[in-house]
């Protein structure tokens, strides 16, 4: 078991995860990885998410991937 960290950026903001989340493996980093993205997505804004990128991090601060916004969204038509 891992503690992972779901960091999400844009070129203007950055939001920094400080709990975290206890996963397995890192299948189950990206399968996290993806609610965030459809959580965040699904919330009633005003902002277009396309343009953000969710960063995963190990305890150590190590990126262990990213998850660009488009590649759950979708790209724009």
């Amino acid at each position: 078991m891992t503690q992972v960290y779901f960091h999400f950026s844009n070129t203007k903001k950055v939001f920094v995860d400080r709990r975290g989340a206890v996963v397995n493996d890192l299948a189950e980093a990206h399968d996290y990885a993806a609610r965030v993205v459809q959580s965040l997505t699904s919330q009633r804004s005003l902002e277009d998410w396309r343009d953000w990128v969710l960063h995963v991090s190990d305890d150590q601060g190590d990126e262990l991937f990213v998850v660009p916004f488009t590649f759950v969204l979708g790209e724009p038509n």
